[in-house]
Formats: structure tokens, sequence, C-alpha cells
């Protein structure tokens, strides 16, 4: 029996809608990470992106456990001397909360050329609605 092998132009790609209220954001993460990555599929091949697209609504409103809201810190650096900055999880949802999203997305991804083809096919929008109406997203089932 010969092992099946994808092939780029072969992959068939989805569209499926998450509403992110009240899912704690790294068990969401990773379940998205799997769908970006398509391993989810009978398919998958770890060297082609086999992976389907993911939209992510509600992402002001994602929840987190304990204290992290308060103690989790995101380090950034201007490339001056000194120039290190750091902000908490709670500024950062009241300011950009879809680059939290994507930021735990991209954290467990691989981190290479196909981890940012792979990170492309990820659409994060704060509030309920987005522009992705015409791709027909089917809801995706995600266990609390």
């Amino acid at each position: 029996m010969k092992t099946y092998s994808a092939r780029a132009g072969e992959v068939e790609r989805r569209w499926f809608v998450v509403d992110a209220t009240d899912q704690n954001l790294g068990r969401l993460a990773s379940r998205l990470a799997i769908v970006l990555q398509g391993k989810h599929k009978p398919v998958y091949t770890p060297h082609i992106d086999t992976g389907d697209f993911v939209i992510v609504v509600n992402a002001e409103k994602i929840g987190t456990t304990g204290n992290k809201v308060d103690q989790k810190i995101y380090y950034r650096h201007s490339g001056y001397v000194g120039g290190q900055s750091q902000t908490t999880l709670r500024t950062m949802i009241g300011r950009h909360p879809e680059k939290v999203m994507r930021l735990a997305v991209w954290g467990m991804l691989p981190h290479n050329i196909l981890g940012r083809a792979m990170l492309r096919k990820l659409k994060v929008y704060a509030g309920p609605s987005h522009p992705h109406a015409a791709q027909k997203p089917e809801p995706l089932e995600i266990q609390s």
C-alpha cells in the first residue's frame, strides 16, 4: 500500500467561523492552530498547507483563567537602547483584541514559511460582523 501525499493544487479548503465569546484564549488558539494546519483532515501532509480558513468574531470578548488578564505581559522592542516596552493582557484586549488572538495562534504554528502561510488564513475581528459572507463559512464546534 502506498502512502498518500497531498499536492498543493488538490487541497480542498473550507471556511469556518468561530465565536470567541467567553472562550478560553489558549484552548481556542490550539484548536484553531489544528484547523489552520489541516491536522483535522485525513489528507494531512506535514510539508503541504492542507488547512482551512478560519474567521474569529467577537475577539474582544475572549476569556482567560486565573489572573492572566493582569499578569500576562506582552513585550516589544523599538530597536533602540532602552526601547523595550510591556503591556498587560487587559490593555491589549482593550486596544488590539485581534492582535491577542493572532499572537496566541502564531505561537502554536510552525515558525517558518509554511506557518506564515497558515497564519494568513486566520481572519480575526473584534466585533460580531465580518466581510466574508460570500464564502459561506460554516460554524466550527469548539469544545469548551
